[in-house]
């Protein structure tokens, strides 16, 4: 039994459900935010009301911003014609942290999955070919991971768009810079040899 009072057991409880955490992760975080509640423990929950308040999908392409179009659909500089489409916001961060893409996204919000009877409407693939039917759009790449619902969902999309004309791409798959083959799975060796280039 808890020696927590019903408010913090709350507290645990919900933390718990975070992502990369449990019962006992809960607790410690939990606890540590008790410890300093006056240096982290109110700034955070000031945040997170604030975000509550404020935070929304960009009407576009999905992002998580506080306006209804976001900065990156906003920026005229990134009508370049090439649309990312992406699983959820984190792979959009991610991408926007290698900084080696100027253009715009889409995030789908999830992957086709017939286990979890997640089909083409309750993703955002729909917006996407309206999208492509009503902006200037001369490319779109898939940068879904390399999972079976993953490459599920870019022949899915890659068929929806089949008669648009738009040029479609993926991402190069097989072996990281600084990876080592004795490491990697025989699928990602598998799909660096299918993707190999000319030196």
């Amino acid at each position: 039994m808890s020696q927590a009072p019903p408010d913090i057991e709350a507290l645990i409880d919900l933390m718990a459900r975070l992502p990369g955490l449990g019962p006992r992760s809960g607790r410690r975080a939990v606890l540590a935010l008790l410890k300093k509640r006056e240096a982290l423990m109110a700034p955070l929950a000031q945040a997170m009301a604030s975000v509550v308040l404020k935070a929304r999908d960009c009407r576009i392409c999905g992002n998580i911003g506080t306006a209804e179009v976001c900065a990156i659909c906003n920026d005229p500089r990134r009508q370049t014609g090439e649309v990312c489409v992406v699983e959820d916001v984190a792979d959009l961060w991610a991408m926007e942290r290698g900084g080696a893409f100027r253009g715009r996204y889409h995030v789908l919000g999830g992957t086709l999955s017939a286990l979890d009877a997640i089909g083409p409407d309750e993703l955002r693939i729909p917006q996407l070919v309206t999208r492509v039917a009503d902006e200037a759009i001369t490319e779109v790449i898939l940068a879904l991971n390399a999972t079976v619902d993953g490459q599920t969902t870019a022949h899915y999309i890659a068929d929806a768009l089949a008669g648009t004309g738009v040029q479609i791409t993926t991402l190069a798959q097989g072996v990281p810079i600084g990876g080592e083959l004795d490491y990697l799975d025989d699928g990602t060796i598998g799909a660096a040899l299918r993707a190999r280039k000319r030196v």
